[in-house]
């Protein structure tokens, strides 16, 4: 009878533990449990086999839908809202080689975009930042999404951009159109972050992935070395393991990261920006953030309008029953402890429009940053 009952216990757990496996895919992917069952049996239940496997079944189609796309973005795209703030301009060229289509003004390619607060692209001793979670693993409309990332780009002009959850199509994507900017890839299969670096302001000198021993989720951390107006910088950024369940596996992740910021040189300013899907007391359980290390939206006085940049309340792409508002995506600094330090200025989130398909750019909110030279954390 002890055996029986060993035996039920067993099957109860193994059951268990698959269909958390299925949530954690599903989740990961957009699909439905049903969907997940299949891949992760097909793999023998191994999650990375399976994620790889399900992105190279829908990598056909995806590249499909890109290569239809016509090389330039509308304005007309946008709501009233989001086109008043390039009032003198009809169409986007993201090429940068053609003139506007419905008017005789020429369109500004992604490097020659308008300012936006008053931030001169060739101003000294500032720096902005915008990162993105872009849910390139959503394939709907995926390719006018792509187009509204690229219209953010033109609008703010950022030195530097952190993109997660990117797809290989949709980085083709962006080579092909933000030719004024530096592309590094968290990897080349599956799913993966990346960096973009403005050629005109910053100069790559050395990048490096570095891995997540235990992640299940084929997450790691992606790091550029880089010089900005005189100055050596350190960015990083990551897609931390999803799911309320994965809490411990990202502390562990968040520990390294803040290792890699509490250890960088003295005379380096160190940016990490990304979607870390961490909850406060999580933040709270490691430690809390090392001394000279600060949230940079805590540092802003915690303002209400950028928040939550997982809003389901605000947000409709994912079309789930339920209200879900988290500060999953973060932005710490530490500036460099000799020298010239890189302080927080302005913060505000992005992607707040809907697009003509009726959806949003992505599922997450962008947060746009700015920092000023001599300011203290």
């Amino acid at each position: 009878m002890d055996n029986v009952v060993k035996s039920q216990q067993s099957e109860a757990s193994l059951e268990e533990f698959r269909t958390r496996l299925c949530d954690e895919f599903a989740s990961i992917t957009g699909s439905d449990t049903a969907v997940a069952q299949c891949y992760l049996a097909e793999n023998d239940w191994d999650v990375e086999r399976a994620l790889n496997s399900f992105f190279e079944a829908d990598r056909k189609a995806v590249f499909d839908e890109f290569e239809d796309l016509p090389d330039k973005s509308d304005t007309s795209k946008m709501s009233s809202k989001q086109t008043s703030l390039t009032d003198t301009v009809d169409c986007i060229d993201l090429t940068g080689d053609e003139t506007a289509c419905s008017s005789n003004t020429t369109a500004p390619s992604i490097s020659e975009g308008p300012t936006v607060q008053g931030k001169e692209e060739d101003e000294a001793g500032k720096l902005s930042l915008l990162t993105w979670n872009v849910d390139g693993l959503d394939t709907v409309n995926l390719g006018e999404r792509a187009r509204g990332l690229c219209s953010y780009l033109v609008l703010y002009t950022p030195d530097v951009v952190f993109l997660q959850e990117l797809i290989p199509p949709y980085i083709q994507y962006l080579k092909k159109r933000a030719v004024s900017y530096t592309i590094i890839e968290g990897n080349e299969d599956g799913y993966f972050t990346g960096i973009m670096l403005k050629k005109s302001r910053v100069k790559l000198l050395k990048s490096e992935i570095i891995s997540y021993p235990t992640t299940a989720m084929m997450r790691n951390l992606l790091v550029a070395q880089v010089s900005f107006s005189g100055q050596e910088l350190c960015l990083m950024t990551s897609h931390f393991e999803s799911c309320k369940e994965q809490a411990r596996e990202r502390m562990t992740q968040l520990k390294m990261v803040l290792k890699g910021m509490r250890e960088a040189p003295d005379n380096v300013t160190v940016l990490f920006g990304g979607d870390t899907n961490l909850r406060d007391p999580e933040v709270a359980k490691v430690g809390g953030l090392p001394v000279g290390v600060c949230d940079v939206w805590e540092h802003l006085g915690k303002q209400e309008h950028c928040r939550y940049t997982w809003d389901t309340k605000a947000n409709s792409n994912k079309d789930v029953p339920y209200v879900s508002r988290c500060r999953f995506d973060r932005v710490y600094l530490r500036p460099a402890r000799e020298g010239p330090r890189v302080g927080p200025e302005h913060m505000t989130l992005v992607g707040l429009e809907k697009l003509d398909c009726g959806r949003y750019t992505s599922d997450h909110w962008g947060i746009y940053c700015s920092f000023t030279v001599g300011s203290q954390c």
